[in-house]
């Protein structure tokens, strides 16, 4: 394939990654936005693998990967939960690093395989520097993303980790990785034994920028270790000179960046210290002061004949709504009211759950029409002409102290002003506190009445009582 037609069909991919990445900023677009995005990879792969002249038996190796690999994705993708969907994509992002740690050794040890020597057959001074940068990153992914995995997935606890002066070590092993980088340089690639330290250095940096990052957190964490991802690869893309990697890597990683502002904005968290592992930050949790009332504790029936007598009603989906996996039941609910002449809709905030946006692929999933779902900026203020709020497991996002209390971790977090709707119903297991760890007063207010247990059983109670 000569170079005119594989700069074409790069920048054909490169366009069809820009049109995936515009189709899934909407819900009813998200299809096409995969299809797009599959097509973009599917042009890549094609191109780099005839652009390349290999033989039948290197060929054969680099098919049977793609093979076996993609059949381990697919069997993963069909048969994991929506629930652990944010996991999945914490253990992907951890591939995608180690992939680029795994590109960067070889690049190191075979130059002249990837075409980027020098006339005596060593690395270039800035391929080296772009090496060693990329797989700083990617080790930094790596190790970070199994963290959060093991957060989200509940193998290691989601409060923070704090080590004793962990900003002192993150800054010294930052320290480090640019010495070693600067002697990786300067021998011309020869070290290779600076090449490891870098590698192993990013690996414990990962770990401790991750663990004193807190659960609540997590969203932010997972679209952040998303943009470390992609500048891995952007890196590497420079290094090796493919026009595809470098795109793409670009893309993910200014994407991923953005996504993240968003969510710290919306959390109202510092962005920088979030990505430093909470850097200018005391550490300090809030104590669980407990009970702070009398919580009105009401059942199904109560719950199904306020409803089925209102005039709107405003569901709002959070976690324990996915655990439970309640959205089909909760999407037969919104049908029952609306048969009653109810106006429904859906509140979704910008970190209810565990990643960006897995409310609204939860209620996708349940065919929930995209027009009732509504984001909290959108739909915050119609809550005081609500006469019902549903809330159904979303625990800190709707957590009045982020207005009220100043003391409150989530002073200044934006939150759904559930609590302005007439009647507040609030399906949940327990009183205890959300996955921040912090008391919600709405518990104990007048206007509210909670509904304890299974997120499903109960809306499959309230379903049989309208029925």
């Amino acid at each position: 394939m000569s170079a005119n037609l594989a700069a074409i069909l790069y920048l054909a991919s490169g366009i069809l990654f820009i049109l995936a990445l515009r189709g899934l900023s909407s819900p009813e677009t998200a299809r096409q936005g995969n299809l797009f995005g599959m097509a973009g990879m599917a042009i890549a792969v094609v191109t780099t693998l005839l652009a390349v002249n290999l033989d039948g038996a290197s060929m054969a190796l680099i098919i049977g990967g793609v093979v076996i690999g993609g059949g381990l994705g697919a069997v993963v993708a069909r048969r994991i939960p929506m629930t652990a969907m944010p996991q999945l994509v914490a253990a992907f992002h951890s591939l995608v690093g180690m992939a680029a740690v795994l590109v960067a050794a070889a690049a190191l040890y075979a130059p002249e395989a990837f075409g980027i020597a020098n006339a005596v057959g060593d690395l270039k001074q800035l391929s080296l520097f772009e090496l060693a940068l990329g797989t700083a990153i990617g080790a930094i992914t790596f190790s970070g993303s199994v963290i959060a995995f093991a957060k989200l997935n509940g193998n290691m606890s989601g409060a923070p980790i704090l080590l004793p002066a962990r900003h002192s070590i993150n800054i010294g092993i930052g320290v480090a990785i640019a010495v070693m980088i600067a002697f990786l340089m300067a021998s011309g690639g020869d070290n290779k034994t600076a090449f490891w330290i870098i590698t192993i250095l990013a690996f414990v940096l990962g770990v401790t920028l991750i663990i004193p990052i807190g659960g609540a957190d997590m969203p932010v964490v997972v679209s952040m270790l998303n943009s470390y991802s992609g500048w891995a690869a952007a890196a590497l893309g420079f290094t090796l000179e493919n026009t595809a990697l470098l795109v793409t890597g670009a893309l993910v990683g200014s994407s991923g960046a953005i996504l993240s502002y968003i969510m710290c904005k919306g959390m109202n968290r510092s962005f920088i210290s979030v990505i430093l592992g909470g850097f200018g930050e005391d550490g300090s949790a809030a104590a669980n002061a407990g009970p702070q009332g009398t919580a009105k504790q009401g059942s199904a029936e109560d719950a199904a004949f306020v409803m089925k007598n209102a005039g709107k009603v405003i569901i709002v989906p959070g976690y324990g709504m996915a655990v439970a996996q309640a959205q089909h039941a909760l999407k037969e609910m919104g049908d029952l009211l609306k048969a009653e002449g109810v106006d429904v809709s859906y509140a979704i905030h910008p970190v209810a759950g565990r990643m960006p946006g897995h409310m609204n692929v939860l209620l996708a999933e349940a065919n929930v029409p995209y027009d009732e779902v509504f984001e909290l900026e959108d739909i915050n203020s119609d809550f005081s002409n609500a006469d019902v709020a549903f809330v159904i497991g979303a625990n800190d996002v709707t957590n009045p102290a982020a207005e009220d209390d100043p003391s409150s971790p989530i002073y200044g977090m934006p939150v759904l002003q559930v609590w302005k709707a007439r009647t507040v119903f609030f399906v949940k297991r327990s009183l205890g506190s959300g996955y921040a760890g912090v008391e919600n007063p709405l518990f104990f207010r007048d206007n509210t009445m909670m509904l304890l247990g299974d997120a499903k059983k109960m809306t499959e109670e309230i379903n049989k009582s309208m029925g």
